[in-house]
């Protein structure tokens, strides 16, 4: 399988591809996307940032990482969010891979410790993620683990 990690800050022109892409995914409305990705284009701080994984023209996966991925516990940040993979694309490492690339990126930028909730178990401590603690979601009753990457 022959696909490429690239941080949307590197193809700007891939914006617009990526917003309405990851709002398909996720439900989040596309305006709240695309505000995110252009602060990540302005360049002035590492986050937000966004990543996608390209199978030719085709986005396979994605994720982000952002301030606070909707939770009640505003000091652990920042949060890698709506990580995905394209159902067909499934079991081929993407996500790993992509997880693997903001982990080096961020570290990189100064920020070796990353966050991320999600109601996955097991999924990511094969890549070095630990279970910190339950976290409340905003607007749910229930409440989900977030991890931690001491990168």
């Amino acid at each position: 399988m022959d696909y490429k990690i690239i941080r949307l800050a590197d193809k700007p022109e891939l914006k617009e591809y990526a917003a309405l892409w990851f709002h398909e995914k996720w439900g989040i409305p596309l305006e709240a996307y695309r505000q995110s990705m252009e602060e990540c284009l302005a360049g002035k701080t590492a986050v937000p940032a966004w990543y996608v994984a390209m199978e030719g023209e085709r986005i396979i996966g994605g994720l982000g990482v952002i301030e606070n991925d909707f939770h009640n516990r505003k000091d652990l940040t920042p949060n890698v969010c709506a990580v995905y993979t394209e159902k067909d694309r499934r079991c081929n490492g993407i996500a790993g891979a992509l997880l693997h690339s903001v982990c080096a990126d961020m570290k990189a930028s100064g920020i070796p410790v990353l966050y991320l909730v999600t109601d996955h178990t097991s999924f990511y401590e094969r890549y070095g993620w630990e279970f910190l603690c339950m976290v409340q979601e905003d607007g749910e009753d229930r409440q989900s683990r977030m991890y931690i990457y001491r990168g």
